[in-house]
């Protein structure tokens, strides 16, 4: 993970910091406090959309550009974990401000880390929440997105950015490699030859380009994004929570394994959801000309 004092150095350089605003997540609407929530210091948490099954992350340290400190991703790690075993959310979004998706780790937090220390220690370990969450999770990004922004970025199920925002792998430039998957899950969204160059260089790509790599899925005005991307999870929340659940196994089995090994499996998975009410009633309704009534069984 690249430092976020490193990048605020470079970026400061670069002069592409703007003095525009952060989002006000109130100003789209959507917004709803969620109010049974832990109180957390560094992320906001709500509950979002028409149908309020919309869980809601924003990373909240914006003077440290929502650098990824270790408290931090405890609390992250336990928001996700809290949305995925709560039945009324459809899907999770996490995202940051209008300047900073993250922009990196905290260096100082790593500075004195040692080979041993990170070995006995299992360094990043609080990352797998995220990878582990049964719904699908969406990173809304706006801003800066580096080194391990990115990769939490590329943890996400989708990624939907704003037009202004920057992606990048900058490690390289204070003697390390990104450690948070960046080398792995990059090579899986644009392929070997821009993983390569984006690692070995350390520069920033920006929403238009990141969208043709495939690293994201649409990019959208600044202050479209978040309305953006709850229209999405509450598009997906119109489904069967079960369905969606085995449909992201599914996708995800692809990264992992081989094209023969991961047609077995969707085979398998697709002959699941046939012992579903769930799969029944879908198809019901369609023949019927109706919406089906899923109950996630």
């Amino acid at each position: 993970m690249a430092s976020v004092s490193f990048v605020t150095r470079v970026i400061l350089s670069k002069n592409v910091i703007n003095t525009g605003r952060f989002a006000t997540l109130s100003n789209t609407g959507f917004i709803k406090f969620y109010s049974t929530a832990p109180q957390y210091e560094n992320i906001k948490v709500d509950v979002v959309g028409t149908k309020k099954n919309v869980g809601l992350i924003q990373l909240n340290r914006p003077k440290a550009l929502n650098a990824l400190c270790k408290p931090l991703f405890i609390e992250l790690g336990k928001a996700v974990n809290d949305f995925d075993a709560d039945q009324s959310i459809a899907a999770i979004i996490i995202t940051g401000n209008e300047k900073a998706f993250a922009a990196g780790a905290d260096i100082k937090e790593m500075q004195n880390n040692t080979y041993s220390s990170n070995t006995k220690d299992g360094f990043l370990k609080q990352w797998e929440d995220i990878s582990n969450c049964g719904k699908p999770v969406i990173a809304a990004v706006n801003g800066f997105a580096l080194g391990g922004g990115c990769e939490l970025a590329m943890l996400c199920d989708i990624i939907y950015a704003g037009e202004k925002a920057k992606f990048g792998q900058p490690e390289i430039n204070i003697g390390t490699i990104p450690g948070a998957g960046g080398t792995q899950r990059l090579p899986r969204y644009v392929g070997k030859s821009k993983a390569m160059e984006i690692v070995l260089t350390g520069n920033f790509i920006d929403a238009h380009e990141a969208e043709k790599m495939g690293l994201v899925s649409k990019v959208f005005p600044v202050d479209k994004l978040l309305e953006e991307t709850i229209k999405l999870a509450e598009r997906i929340g119109t489904h069967s929570p079960l369905i969606v659940k085995m449909a992201k196994q599914a996708v995800n089995q692809a990264y992992e394994t081989t094209l023969k090994s991961g047609l077995v499996y969707e085979k398998s998975i697709f002959y699941g959801t046939f012992a579903t009410a769930d799969r029944k009633e879908g198809m019901t309704a369609f023949i019927d000309k109706r919406s089906p009534n899923f109950k996630n069984e």
